[in-house]
């Protein structure tokens, strides 16, 4: 099989014996891994066609829409195909949870004692988004919502305290200034119903 550029990636697939490839779902704001399923020729079919993820189930031995019956459907970004042929990776918008659980990943079980870099401004994001919603009392992240200029006032302050460590003090001070600017940074962008992806997008498109 000729892996051109040219070539769909239908035309790419190598599918094992038994007419199945594995399929990473990943987020495609977060980068966070979502799950591991599997998909046919008629599930590769569906989701091109759609715009959405379908998949075969293995244990029900049927075809699958991801959400059709929970709603949480998954709207795939991106597809891409491994340098084998033989793994696909779907880059999807999740409308709600991953799994069958409840639980946003999958991989909710196991060593979570070293989070993953990646992890830390995701599961900021969602908190921030939780403290919005419910509003808990004395949450200083509600105080800052409730307050405008002093979430700009704040990543100012912190902006200029990050720049003097890296002026006068040592690494780790550098590290602790720069995630309160983040942290603040955050709740501006959560003020004005904006997210760390729509700066990422920009940041994307100035690429040459």
């Amino acid at each position: 099989m000729g892996n051109t550029a040219e070539e769909s990636i239908e035309q790419q697939v190598e599918y094992d014996r038994e007419g199945l490839v594995p399929c990473i779902v990943q987020d495609w704001s977060t980068g966070e891994v979502l799950t591991l399923a599997y998909m046919n020729e008629q599930a590769l079919q569906r989701t091109r066609a759609t715009g959405e993820l379908h998949l075969w189930s293995r244990s029900r031995g049927e075809q699958w829409h991801k959400g059709e019956t929970s709603g949480n459907v998954q709207a795939v970004r991106a597809l891409r195909l491994d340098c084998d042929g033989d793994t696909l990776l779907a880059l999807v918008e999740p409308a709600g949870p991953a799994c069958h659980t409840g639980e946003r990943s999958c991989f909710h079980r196991g060593d979570f004692d070293a989070a993953a870099p990646h992890e830390a401004l995701p599961t900021l994001e969602r908190t921030l988004r939780e403290r919005a919603s419910r509003r808990p009392v004395g949450s200083y992240t509600v105080e800052l919502l409730d307050d405008p200029d002093r979430i700009g006032e704040k990543v100012m302050e912190e902006a200029e305290e990050v720049a003097r460590a890296a002026r006068e003090e040592s690494e780790e001070r550098i590290d602790e200034e720069a995630a309160d600017v983040l942290y603040h940074l955050l709740v501006l962008l959560r003020s004005r119903g904006r997210s760390l992806a729509d700066a990422e997008r920009v940041l994307d498109g100035r690429r040459s």
